[in-house]
């Protein structure tokens, strides 16, 4: 087993995701005390303020994070070292993707969790950095936006509560405002590396009679790390995004794993189109790097939506892929 470290790297800037305005629902995050209010009893056992900061800092910290806390204990039991890296820290400063951040790593996870508002972009020198991350062979980078749901900025009034009304409908989160756009870093990472991506919508996925998540559509011959093996579905998150390819990205990433939508929820205008999966994963292909690259949605390495067997085969096989080298 390799013993080169994986870096989660979470792509939001705290200052700019805990200094949003409470009084604005749309673009942040909950603070922890709505969260208790919204789900309760769920997290009644945060719910002391001395213990823990009930706003979106408590929420960062005691719930978003926490969500990780399984894939990485999981690697760290198998002996691979893992660094947890938040892009911008309560005292501003930025720790970039850089050539000293990926030394002795095999694995780059981004989680792409950065508001839009917050205007998270990657410089130059990080599009580089991970170009040559990538030109490795072995070497695998996730990059993972999280949805883009309610935009529709340019509408009138009355037509932008349509759409967000029906988007929220859909997904059926009442912890998410009609406007949360996720995933800024992500995109402009994946722009720089001449392969535009967009994180689209956030879709319900469909269940099983028994609450599981449906199995995916996964294109086993595109699998050639053999990351879907044993892996029969993803999870439940509520509001997943469509993974929407542009520009090179068509020719130069193919979809590996498509997931099915849950078309007994309310019609979303994605599903009016005759879609009934979304593009849920997608991959380089063989000939544009030497290591590998692949898009997914950021609760790929949560616990917390179901299909947490199906999750911990895929983190099995991404910590334990074959060395190519």
């Amino acid at each position: 087993m390799s013993s080169r470290k994986v870096v989660i790297y979470y792509s939001w800037s705290r200052p700019g995701e805990t200094g949003a305005p409470l009084e604005v629902i749309e673009n942040r995050f909950p603070a922890l005390f709505e969260s208790r209010r919204m789900l309760y009893p769920r997290f009644e056992d945060l719910s002391d303020p001395v213990r823990f900061d009930q706003g979106v800092a408590g929420f960062l910290d005691h719930i978003m994070k926490a969500n990780f806390v399984a894939f990485r204990d999981q690697a760290r039991a198998i002996g691979r070292p893992v660094v947890e890296v938040e892009r911008i820290a309560d005292n501003g400063v930025c720790t970039a993707i850089d050539a000293e951040l990926l030394d002795g790593a095999d694995t780059l996870i981004v989680i792409g969790f950065d508001s839009m508002r917050t205007g998270q972009t990657a410089s130059a020198n990080e599009v580089a950095a991970l170009q040559a991350f990538l030109a490795r062979p072995n070497n695998l980078a996730f990059i993972c936006p999280h949805h883009d749901i309610g935009h529709a900025s340019e509408l009138a009034h009355d037509e932008r509560v349509a759409v967000q009304t029906a988007a929220f409908l859909h997904h059926g989160d009442r912890t998410i405002p009609p406007e949360q756009r996720f995933g800024g870093l992500a995109r402009s990472l994946l722009a720089g590396l001449g392969l535009p991506v967009e994180n689209r919508h956030g879709l319900r996925p469909r269940a099983k009679g028994d609450g599981s998540p449906a199995a995916v559509e996964v294109e086993t011959q595109a699998d050639r790390l053999g990351l879907l093996g044993g892996v029969g579905g993803l999870n439940l998150h509520p509001h997943l995004p469509h993974f929407e390819r542009l520009g090179d990205a068509v020719t130069k990433l193919s979809v590996l794993v498509r997931q099915p939508i849950d078309l007994a929820a309310p019609p979303h205008p994605f599903t009016k189109s005759g879609r009934s999966t979304f593009d849920a994963m997608l991959q380089s292909r063989p000939d544009v790097f030497a290591g590998d690259l692949l898009v997914g949605d950021a609760t790929l390495w949560s616990s917390t939506a179901g299909g947490v067997g199906n999750l911990r085969q895929l983190w099995t096989n991404v910590l334990a892929r074959v060395d190519r080298e």
